[in-house]
């Protein structure tokens, strides 16, 4: 239903003009892929464990980047990939105990590995789409948002009854939570190489665990915690360089 209401909160946004070509198609597989891949995955480990491990995907992106997208390296993103990498191992190296909330931490942790890979593969594709006057990016997330929602109705219907409150807040994730970050990132990737954009995007990490801690009540695992601390702290210190190297 997320990914529904954002299809179409997109279209609207995009004035009903939407590319179909075959490149967008496939970036919508893929994007699709990514939202239901991820959404597995948290139904079955804890939040924390399968935010970092996304958060891996600039892993692939240091490799994938410069093969595909022509884009440079500089020795501080293999520095900083270094440390990332670690702190990826650190979170699959304890399993947390099965709970309500992650029935099955293990698979769970797999799925959210796989998910890296898909989202790595979907920025690239999004830098791609948007490089070179191409301008097709929103629609390929609209493409994928929709398959996304086919796929996941067979499974969701009959819809169950719920209260205003719950569909609002499936209106503010469609909406905000999908639509509008989309139009930002999409736009994002017209001026940023796909390795910066990923980097930017793991300052998600550093607060998703803490409110699932605080709303859900679902505490990561101590690896997790390790793991994700060397993963923010690592991004924190190359975003303070980044910063302080920039020339004024």
């Amino acid at each position: 239903m997320r990914s529904g209401i954002a299809a179409v909160a997109l279209l609207i946004w995009a004035r009903g003009r939407i590319d179909l070509s075959l490149p967008v198609v496939g970036i919508g597989v893929v994007y699709a892929a990514v939202m239901t891949m991820f959404v597995a995955s948290t139904k079955l480990t804890t939040a924390a464990n399968a935010i970092f491990l996304q958060s891996a995907a600039p892993l692939y992106l240091l490799v994938l980047g410069p093969l595909v997208l022509k884009e440079a390296v500089r020795r501080r993103d293999v520095a900083y990939m270094t440390a990332l990498g670690a702190g990826v191992i650190i979170c699959f190296l304890g399993t947390p105990a099965p709970s309500a909330s992650a029935p099955n931490p293990a698979l769970g942790n797999i799925l959210g590995l796989v998910c890296s890979i898909l989202w790595a593969t979907t920025l690239m594709a999004l830098r791609w789409a948007q490089r070179g006057g191409r301008d097709v990016g929103l629609s390929a997330v609209i493409v994928g948002n929709a398959m996304a929602a086919i796929a996941a109705l067979s499974f969701a219907w009959p819809l169950p009854s719920a209260p205003l409150t719950e569909w609002s807040t499936l209106l503010y994730l469609g909406v905000i939570q999908i639509g509008l970050a989309y139009v930002c990132l999409t736009t994002a990737m017209r001026q940023l190489p796909a390795l910066e954009v990923s980097l930017v995007l793991l300052l998600e990490p550093v607060m998703s665990p803490l409110w699932t801690w605080l709303v859900r009540g679902e505490a990561p695992g101590p690896w997790a915690l390790v793991g994700g601390g060397v993963i923010v702290a690592a991004t924190a210190g190359k975003s303070i360089y980044e910063f302080t190297a920039r020339p004024v």
